[in-house]
């Protein structure tokens, strides 16, 4: 099965209702040992998507990555809006024009995700959105390698983003102002960790569908 951008108003959709549905939850992880303003910030971004959604469904995957990547530097701002924008802009860079098939999407997503951990001088165990990114980015390889069936890549990737999130709980911050409370940053889960954790299940979901639904 290839990916196309038709399915982008949809996927956007599903992020937008489930940023919004636990809006609160990542609010108060967030008050705990950041800003406090992650998920506002977020759904500018995703707002700003969604009313391009049908025109970005008319793109090919390559231009359709740069605009969101744009798009969400812009809307979202801050360092949060440089990272997200760093990940599509990355991506939309290794796609080159290739259908989207799991090998082609596995080795995408990767560029992707190191070029955020170049841009925030990162990398896993720093209680950061890479401890879910990192972890799915190498699921979909393993995945890709071992010619896994997609309903099964989507559940294992679903499963990967909850344990990275999970393992952001128990670990020392390193970065931004949760780095600032040293020891108190333990026993609290990321905020971003925590929305990029809902966001690819969400995504996750909503290809499982897809794929399942009569044709």
């Amino acid at each position: 099965m290839q990916l196309v951008p038709a399915l982008l108003p949809s996927l956007i959709q599903a992020i937008d209702h489930v940023i919004e549905k636990n809006a609160e939850e990542v609010t108060a992880l967030d008050q705990a040992i950041g800003d406090g303003d992650h998920v506002t910030n977020l759904q500018r971004g995703i707002k700003a998507l969604t009313v391009q959604s049908d025109e970005l469904a008319q793109l090919d995957w390559t231009t359709a990555w740069q605009k969101i990547g744009m798009t969400m530097m812009t809307a979202v701002g801050g360092a949060s809006g440089s990272l997200y924008g760093t990940l599509f802009v990355a991506m939309s860079k290794a796609a080159r024009d290739r259908p989207l098939d799991l090998q082609a999407f596995a080795e995408i997503f990767s560029c992707g995700v190191d070029a955020v951990k170049q841009r925030g001088k990162a990398d896993a165990g720093e209680k950061t959105m890479l401890d879910v990114l990192i972890p799915v980015a190498a699921s979909l390889r393993q995945a890709a390698a071992d010619s896994v069936a997609l309903p099964v890549v989507l559940e294992n990737v679903a499963q990967t983003a909850i344990a990275g999130m999970e393992s952001t709980r128990d670990m020392l911050a390193t970065k931004g102002r949760a780095s600032f409370l040293e020891e108190r940053s333990r026993g609290h889960i990321d905020a971003g960790a925590k929305t990029s954790q809902l966001m690819i299940c969400a995504l996750a979901g909503v290809l499982t569908e897809h794929l399942t639904a009569p044709a």
